[in-house]
């Protein structure tokens, strides 16, 4: 064995190649000057981190420069800057789209249903007004829709929704979660128009394809909510399955005859002389709203503005995140100025960090564990660990020490009497 070692180390002295031995390698808890395996410099084995203390032959090689400063965002800060500008988009578009339908409203004329109306379109051009807010009383053009459930009630639109209400085990949040599901939806129409609040009027402003507009102009006047009955055996086969039928939701929405309704669209004189409002041509929103112009645009000014507020707070969301990836390099820059500080103040006080070891003489206790060749140099903080030589602290795969795996905070050098 004596043979053997004086073998191996004239062979390092030579420069000659030399195999590693399972008696050379470091194993944790052994004490940092145990045996070792001189000659050749020793690294860190790149999954070191989940074998602790495995030590591979190699050369010490030093980190490629620009490898960490090449992006200063992570891959998350990435996705959360592209989300936070994507929505931002998103929701500035929706307020934009409604901002400019509310302008079209503003400047819009208001009218109201009166005989004035055949003479006022007859005056314009091509006999039409292409966006105007009308106003008048709903009136049926042939017989009204009754309603299913009370028949005192009769309306020109009708609309029967029969929805299932559901609770969903959410095993993540471990709760029960409720969810609705459209069962069946009818609705029903007969042609209608505005008419006048006076009664001496007889002009009517026949309103065409309703169904087409935003909104139907539509009120609650039924609605009823059965509650379903369990047996024991059903409850066993709910909480197996993770849906519980909650019960079935029965609404019938109408708009009555006689109701306020405002109108905003294309109004057109036909050649018979029969007044229409219409969707317009121009592809522009088309409205029918219970009550006046104003609540409608109240309504629209409290939807855009909170687009706006949306889009404003995800572009704030995206700043922030630019903010933060600055902040973060900044430091890293400053850690690295310091590194590069701390590495002059070595080559200051130790030179090349030539020593004895590389003119032949024994490795002792005093030799950095990895390249076994260069006196242990610094004190690695906040372990306290003296392990290495301040060119292997460079080289480390990781900024943690090779002994405890501690995160390293600063580096102080070595100074022996």
């Amino acid at each position: 064995m004596h043979a053997g070692n004086c073998s191996s180390t004239g062979s390092r002295r030579r420069g000659g190649p030399q195999e590693p031995s399972a008696a050379g390698l470091h194993r944790p808890g052994g004490s940092a000057a145990g045996p070792r395996l001189p000659g050749r410099s020793w690294l860190l084995e790149p999954s070191w981190a989940s074998e602790a203390g495995r030590f591979l032959p190699g050369p010490v090689a030093a980190p490629l420069p620009g490898t960490m400063d090449a992006l200063p965002v992570t891959s998350g800060e990435l996705l959360g800057l592209a989300s936070s500008l994507a929505f931002s988009g998103l929701f500035y578009y929706l307020h934009r789209k409604k901002a400019k339908a509310l302008a079209r409203i503003q400047d819009a004329p208001k009218l109201q249903v009166d005989d004035g109306l055949p003479d006022l379109l007859s005056a314009t051009s091509g006999q039409c007004l292409h966006y105007v807010a009308l106003e008048g009383l709903v009136l049926p053009a042939k017989a009204a829709l009754s309603s299913q459930h009370h028949e005192e009630l009769q309306g020109v639109i009708q609309k029967l929704v029969l929805k299932e209400h559901r609770l969903i085990w959410n095993s993540l949040a471990r709760s029960w979660n409720e969810s609705e599901r459209v069962i069946s939806e009818q609705v029903y129409t007969v042609p209608f128009a505005l008419a006048s609040p006076s009664a001496e009027a007889v002009t009517r402003v026949s309103v065409e394809s309703p169904l087409r507009a935003v909104r139907l102009p539509l009120e609650t006047v039924y609605e009823r909510f059965q509650h379903p009955t369990h047996g024991f055996k059903d409850l066993i086969s709910h909480y197996l399955s993770g849906e519980k039928p909650k019960g079935l939701l029965e609404t019938e929405e109408m708009l009555l005859v006689g109701a306020s309704l405002t109108g905003i669209g294309e109004l057109a004189l036909h050649p018979d002389g029969t007044l229409h409002l219409q969707p317009p041509a121009d592809g522009s929103d088309y409205f029918l709203h219970l009550g006046d112009w104003q609540t409608l645009l109240a309504e629209m000014e409290s939807v855009s503005s909170f687009w706006k507020g949306a889009a404003v707070l995800c572009g704030l969301t995206g700043m922030a995140v630019i903010l933060y990836a600055l902040c973060r390099a900044y430091q890293q820059r400053r850690h690295k100025q310091e590194q590069e500080k701390q590495r002059r103040e070595f080559k200051a006080l130790w030179g090349n960090g030539d020593t004895a070891t590389e003119s032949g003489e024994d490795v002792s206790e005093d030799t950095c564990i990895i390249c076994l060749t260069q006196p242990r140099e610094c004190v690695l903080l906040c372990c306290g660990h003296v392990c290495c030589c301040f060119r292997c602290y460079e080289a480390l795969p990781s900024h943690t020490c090779p002994i405890c795996r501690s995160p390293i905070d600063r580096v102080v050098p070595l100074y022996q009497a």
